[in-house]
């Protein structure tokens, strides 16, 4: 079996400056990402009344059509970043997700608008994995945590946008325009990452022709990734952190429409909007503006707790885990929507404290040449169980709530949330046991 190349340093190093500008575009980038994947969820309700859908479609619609394709591709994908350049994958990344986003806005049944949002999944496949090998070679060890977590604010900051831009343009214009509105910006982004984005790899030929002729197979990259204990302990913790989260936003609209429909109304009037606007703003700045915080948070704790003991990349997410499980009931459970809303922020806030820890743990507990495949592995076993099966699982759930049991759609999807959110005692589990392991297996 092919062995690991010894740890190589860092090529071609890119000043401070640049790095910057280029942990910005690749933050936007990732932003756009999170906008096109979410927007679907502030225009579910709509959607599901132009089209007859059910939640279970919702469910397969937001969470396993895009994930299938997303986390599968996500493999041959890094590992041709292992080697080939990774801005232009990036870039041509970004221009098939934004039109094929583009693309929902013409879906004229259930069927079409999953195909096209198989095409997104199959786009966005291409951009995380290339990113954080990026910038695991744009940064040093130590701030690596920090950096990724930067990144990864695209996640809130993409929901934000794609709640509130959704939410108005939906008001104002329908949902098929929404969609259009989401992936325009994609196709300036993708010339950008194309050729401003610097390669490491470039301006050394001879070692990117030396990496590519020593890289190691598909398989022996598994078998080393096997020896990873806290790999798999962290993969799966993240999973159920995934499939919370993700479970959870295709239906967080749904419950306030459904349970507190004639308060939104009427508060969306003081305004001088209409209730998915409303909301999609509310929604889209509070807790967006906490997740940013949260998920850059967890970057800095870790890498600054990290310094001292390097459990402190499962342990931050781990306690994080915990505390917000009684929090989103309670948010579930109040009379009063925008009390619920405030409240759903501290939830944002806490469940985006694992982003960056995770993340630098993939990258650190490998070979360099081994970080795009290992972030991709890490992606596929987060969304293939996260993103796949979290928004199906919970519009099964509510559906079965609602309809069999009897608690009607609004208590059913309720409920639903309520179930889901208690899973965060099995990311605590797994959190908490990879203390035992990640300082023996942290190499890069």
């Amino acid at each position: 079996m092919a062995q690991p190349a010894t740890p190589s340093p860092v090529i071609a190093p890119v000043s401070t400056a640049y790095r910057r500008y280029a942990l910005w575009v690749l933050l936007i980038i990732y932003t756009l990402n999170f906008l096109d994947r979410q927007v679907v969820n502030i225009l579910a309700e709509p959607i599901k009344r132009d089209l007859g859908l059910a939640d279970w479609q919702l469910g397969m619609m937001t969470g396993l059509a895009f994930a299938i394709f997303y986390t599968v591709l996500g493999i041959p994908i890094a590992r041709m970043a292992e080697t080939k350049n990774r801005p232009y994958i990036i870039g041509i990344s970004v221009a098939v997700w934004s039109a094929f986003t583009v693309v929902c806005g013409f879906a004229q049944n259930f069927w079409q608008l999953i195909l096209a949002r198989i095409g997104v999944g199959v786009g966005e496949a291409g951009c995380t994995p290339p990113a954080h090998s990026l910038i695991s070679d744009y940064v040093p060890k130590e701030k690596r945590a920090s950096a990724i977590a930067f990144y990864s604010i695209g996640t809130p900051l993409g929901t934000l946008a794609g709640m509130a831009m959704g939410g108005l343009v939906a008001d104002a214009y329908g949902w098929r325009v929404a969609f259009m509105v989401a992936g325009a910006p994609g196709l300036l982004f993708a010339l950008i990452a194309a050729f401003t984005l610097v390669e490491p790899r470039k301006k050394l030929a001879a070692e990117m022709a030396a990496r590519a002729s020593t890289q190691i197979s598909f398989a022996a990259a598994l078998a080393v990734l096997a020896t990873k204990k806290t790999f798999w302990l962290v993969a799966l913790a993240a999973s159920i952190k995934a499939f919370i989260g993700y479970g959870y936003a295709p239906f967080i609209a749904s419950f306030f429409f459904r349970v507190h429909g004639p308060e939104i109304a009427q508060l969306a009037g003081t305004f001088g909007l209409k209730s998915a606007g409303f909301l999609g703003l509310a929604l889209g700045l509070i807790n967006g503006t906490a997740g940013v915080i949260g998920a850059w948070l967890g970057g800095v704790l870790a890498d600054r707790l990290g310094a001292k003991d390097l459990r402190a990349y499962v342990t931050v997410p781990a306690i994080a885990s915990v505390v917000t499980i009684p929090i989103f009931v309670v948010a579930m459970s109040l009379d009063a929507p925008m009390a619920a809303i405030g409240l759903l922020s501290v939830n944002a806030l806490l469940a985006t404290l694992w982003y960056g820890p995770v993340y630098a743990t993939a990258q650190s507990i490998v070979d360099p040449a081994l970080r795009a495949t290992a972030s991709a592995v890490l992606l596929l076993i987060i969304n293939l169980i996260g993103l796949g099966f979290g928004p199906l699982i919970v519009g099964l759930l509510s559906d079965i709530l609602a309809g069999p049991v009897g608690l009607g759609e609004a208590q059913g999807v309720r409920w639903a949330l309520i179930i889901s959110a208690t899973l965060g005692l099995g990311a605590f589990a797994l959190f908490w046991a990879a203390r035992k392991t990640i300082r023996d297996e942290m190499v890069s």
